[in-house]
């Protein structure tokens, strides 16, 4: 497997976990008392899976067809999956406590692939995205710090 195709894997996984994790956190915080924040999750699920396609695309117009699924294995260590529990039973203190973590494991994600020797269109692109999910990030943590 090339690294831009195992680089591209790893982050269309951490960004469909991210896609999932931000939904499931929006339907539990639109039944709080934080139901105002559940757009704002709403709409970094959908960054996500915008994101998601965009690194699909570029894999395919290279030829490589990256499998979105991964493995059980893979799942149980990846950061939003991890967190399902604590989201599905939680206050919004605990879901943006849950959601902070998650980005936490996007933005070490990004660094990483930032790290690997990986072909110029595709390090542009995900400098432009870890932009995104750097500033999302640092929103859920203020979001947190602020609710808290």
């Amino acid at each position: 497997m090339s690294t831009d195709r195992k680089v591209t894997k790893d982050l269309i996984e951490t960004l469909q976990d991210g896609k999932k994790g931000f939904a499931e956190a929006a339907d539990k915080l639109a039944e709080t008392d934080r139901a105002d924040l559940a757009s704002k999750f709403r709409a970094f699920s959908e960054q996500r899976a915008d994101f998601c396609t965009e690194l699909d695309r570029m894999a395919a117009a290279y030829g490589d067809d990256i499998d979105e699924d991964g493995s059980v294995l893979a799942a149980v260590h990846r950061g939003w999956m991890s967190l399902k529990d604590a989201i599905a039973g939680s206050d919004p203190d605990g879901v943006l406590d849950a959601a902070e973590q998650g980005e936490d494991h996007a933005v070490s994600e990004y660094k990483k692939a930032l790290e690997a020797d990986i072909s110029a269109d595709l390090r542009q692109t995900i400098e432009r995205q870890f932009l995104h999910i750097q500033s999302a990030h640092d929103e859920v943590k203020r979001l947190r710090d602020t609710v808290a």
